[in-house]
């Protein structure tokens, strides 16, 4: 369906920030670029507003939505236990001999896509293998309610994802740190993973929160 798809289009280019939290949104310029007309936009663009991605500015026109530091650090605490969890379930299935060999596989690869990238990948792709990773982790707890409920988050959490991950230092804590939850898992060690999990996910919101903190400083 053409609204999905401009939906789909509008939220991937927020997420990877494309379009900036504060930019104001120009829907014939939106309609234009993506070749079609501006009635799937201006549905596409309600939805967003419903996911929080999009909200009101001045007389009737919209802008992306700013990112709140509050918000982040809420987000990231969901997330924190959620990944500990995931974590903890998965090296249970391993040492239970219940996780699939696919399901580990899929995590030692993602780790080895992180791995592999340099300082000039761009941080589009850096996001989209992190999500890869924790919704392989995620996957890999058997427990299907995890990946649901971060569903809904995932934009959210990927424009906090951006702000970090564009530096290469940065780039190798993160794999290292995932390379470790994944050792954990494998090990079938799931206090081990857990703790490996939530520290990194811990590690990762502050940075996201301090690095969105900083970025408001000079407009206020």
């Amino acid at each position: 369906m053409l609204i999905d798809q401009v939906y789909a289009r509008l939220r991937d280019a927020i997420a990877d920030l494309t379009l900036p939290p504060g930019e104001r949104i120009r829907q014939a310029e939106l309609a234009d670029s993506l070749g079609v007309s501006r009635q799937p936009v201006s549905h596409a663009l309600q939805l967003l507003k419903r996911d929080g991605l999009v909200c009101d500015s001045g007389r009737q026109g919209l802008e992306v939505a700013p990112i709140d530091a509050n918000h982040l650090r809420q987000l990231y605490q969901v997330r924190t236990a959620l990944d500990g969890l995931a974590a903890r379930l998965a090296a249970t299935r391993m040492a239970e001999g219940a996780l699939p060999q696919h399901a580990l596989a899929r995590l030692q690869d993602t780790v080895a896509a992180g791995m592999s990238m340099t300082r000039g990948t761009p941080v589009a792709r850096q996001v989209r293998v992190e999500v890869a990773f924790h919704t392989a982790l995620h996957d890999a707890s058997g427990n299907p309610l995890i990946a649901q409920t971060v569903a809904p988050q995932w934009p959210h959490i990927m424009r906090a994802m951006a702000a970090t991950l564009g530096t290469l230092p940065m780039q190798e804590v993160v794999w290292h740190e995932h390379g470790e939850i994944v050792a954990r898992i494998a090990a079938g060690d799931p206090d081990g993973a857990e703790s490996a999990a939530r520290q990194h996910t811990e590690t990762d919101g502050g940075n996201a929160r301090r690095e969105w903190l900083a970025r408001l400083k000079p407009s206020n």
